[in-house]
């Protein structure tokens, strides 16, 4: 019959094990204390990266185009003219190129700058027909100016309107803007999901989260080919 060895616990290494496991019933829910601020912030971020309305700025006081331009008339008889923040949530970081200078003439719905992003662009048409006041030239200087600041420093140009009264009379205003902001939001998911489709069916999941939501700056993302798309169908239009 074998005999029975009976081993003392803490005459073995067993002694450690347990210190060892106690240690880790401290400290888990310690370290869970200490990133709880990390995994919100995380939650937050993810949060914010979902492209919505309800991150968009539509400054009340503005006219917008449905061209993607705002304008605003000054004291002076001067208008300030601008893109809007949701084309630039579309692109994500873009260059400006101006392509008019103080003194020149300008017709509503002709290209007056390049929004330009690692060999795409799209063109930006003036809300107005006027002559050119004066050129923003910090949108060259600064890279990022005018994704962080389109309403105040982020400003294109100053024109002074030949038709101030008839060529604004069908842009948006206040309530307005904010309803037609997010109809064009979900304008632009429609047109992106058949687009990844023709173009980039590899990137769907990319830019298209769970629920069909979108990540922000989803163009950022995309082919040239879709920014063309693009331009054609959101950017080629007059009021």
């Amino acid at each position: 019959m074998d005999e029975f060895t009976y081993s003392n616990i803490f005459d073995t290494k067993g002694i450690e094990y347990l210190i060892i496991i106690a240690f880790l019933f401290l400290i888990i829910p310690f370290w869970l204390t200490l990133n709880k601020p990390l995994m919100m912030k995380e939650k937050i971020g993810l949060a914010l990266s979902t492209l919505s309305e309800n991150i968009l700025r539509i400054p009340q006081g503005l006219f917008y185009s449905k061209n993607h331009t705002w304008t605003h008339l000054e004291m002076s008889g001067n208008a300030t003219i601008g893109v809007d923040d949701l084309l630039l949530h579309l692109t994500g970081r873009v260059a400006m190129s101006n392509l008019k200078v103080p003194g020149e003439s300008v017709a509503k719905g002709e290209c007056i700058a390049l929004l330009s992003q690692n060999g795409k662009q799209l063109k930006i048409t003036s809300p107005l027909s006027g002559e050119i006041q004066n050129v923003n030239h910090s949108l060259s200087e600064k890279t990022g100016l005018i994704n962080s600041d389109p309403y105040e420093n982020g400003w294109i140009y100053k024109i002074k309107p030949d038709n101030w009264k008839d060529e604004t009379s069908t842009f948006l205003f206040a309530s307005q803007a904010i309803a037609w902001s997010k109809e064009e939001l979900s304008r632009f998911k429609d047109f992106i999901a058949i687009s990844l489709e023709k173009y980039a069916p590899e990137t769907a999941k990319v830019v298209l989260q769970e629920g069909g939501e979108l990540i922000d700056h989803p163009m950022a993302e995309l082919p040239k080919e879709l920014w063309n798309d693009f331009q054609t169908q959101f950017l080629n239009k007059l009021d």
